[in-house]
């Protein structure tokens, strides 16, 4: 194909830098071209480089005009941010495949998981969904044991690790562990990390302990009352991913004092009786997918995932409160790669080989 412009947005943020080592480690350059990237980030990373391909590129400040030329943008770097800027890059030819949350709900942008629902990216007018990292990682699992035996219900509890809480997640449970080696009795008001917002709920305190809600909860009068937004989040992109509106499906989120991996929980009931041997064979032929022989003691660890791009499942077993049609298994994976910068990654590689950058741009 001809040269190719690629724009991260939010360069130097945890996925940011994630997105541009992907982009380098799967050869973009040299599978598609002539190929240019340009990083984009805020005015506090103004002067700032970033490593690619052996060179030094300058960090440049992310603004409409920024966009001027580029045919793809990976953007990571917040809602609000991608809020103001997106439809900015949209006006100026761009295909924005999109990390935050902000559009992933909104009935005409597609929510996608490479390898999941591709035929979906047909269908985007400028703006790709990258989904949740704990929804993500799910859904190669989910379709195969719908498309061989039909979802009827879904419970998941994730334990999600500090990663998922951007850089400042991973510095407060560093900082918090050596306080506490140091000092064991150290009062819990002094280890917190002390930042405003969701972060201090999601890591006060984190080292050694769990914390049994992530992100606010919903202001809802309804059945998602007590649900936190990360729950939320999960629950109505799987329906959406999976096009299944009615599926019933609730979920648990924990954050988990682990630098880098998600692990999940999962019970499924199924329409058709499914053995956990069946379902072994089923996901070992399922792209992207390592499974670990059923109800064996073999099973992934977060930390055995950590930089790997496979989703890893193990621990399956019948549900033993409904043996016919029931089953249990654990989901592992790096949540900075499935979760977000690989599959934002492998979405943008799709619409070159699908011929999808095209699309009538908004005047």
């Amino acid at each position: 194909m001809s040269a190719l412009t690629l724009a991260v947005l939010g360069a130097t943020g945890l996925v940011g830098q994630h997105l541009i080592h992907i982009l380098e480690q799967r050869q973009f350059a040299q599978r598609f071209g002539t190929f240019t990237l340009k990083p984009l980030a805020s005015e506090r990373s103004q002067g700032q480089t970033v490593r690619f391909m052996g060179q030094d590129v300058p960090v440049q400040l992310a603004e409409p005009d920024a966009f001027n030329g580029v045919d793809i943008v990976l953007a990571s770097a917040g809602g609000s941010v991608s809020e103001a800027l997106v439809p900015e890059a949209v006006k100026r030819g761009c295909v924005v495949i999109d990390n935050t949350s902000h559009y992933r709900m909104q009935p005409d942008v597609p929510l996608v998981v490479a390898g999941v629902n591709d035929e979906a990216l047909k269908s985007h007018a400028g703006i790709i969904a990258n989904p949740n990292c704990s929804t993500a990682q799910l859904m190669p699992v989910l379709k195969a044991l719908h498309q061989a035996a039909g979802l009827k219900r879904v419970i998941v509890s994730t334990y999600q690790s500090v990663s998922g809480a951007g850089k400042e997640g991973m510095e407060a449970l560093w900082r918090q562990t050596e306080a506490l080696v140091a000092q064991p009795d150290t009062p819990v008001e002094k280890i917190g990390y002390e930042s405003p917002g969701a972060l201090d709920r999601e890591t006060f305190p984190i080292a050694f302990n769990l914390i049994p809600m992530i992100d606010v909860l919903l202001e809802k009068p309804d059945v998602y009352q007590g649900y936190s937004k990360e729950e939320w989040k999960l629950i109505v992109e799987t329906r959406k991913i999976l096009e299944l509106p009615e599926l019933a499906i609730t979920a648990t989120a924990v954050r988990v004092p682990v630098m880098i991996g998600h692990s999940e929980c999962v019970t499924v009931d199924l329409e058709r009786a499914l053995s956990p041997e069946q379902a072994e064979a089923l996901l070992k032929n399922t792209p992207d997918v390592v499974v670990s022989p059923a109800m064996s003691r073999e099973y992934p660890t977060p930390k055995q995932a950590a930089g790997q791009d496979p989703v890893y499942v193990g621990r399956l077993r019948r549900d033993s409160s409904n043996p016919e049609t029931g089953l249990n298994f654990w989901v592992v994976a790096d949540n900075l790669r499935i979760g977000a910068a690989l599959n934002a990654v492998r979405l943008a590689e799709l619409l070159i080989t699908m011929n999808l950058l095209k699309f009538p741009s908004v005047a």
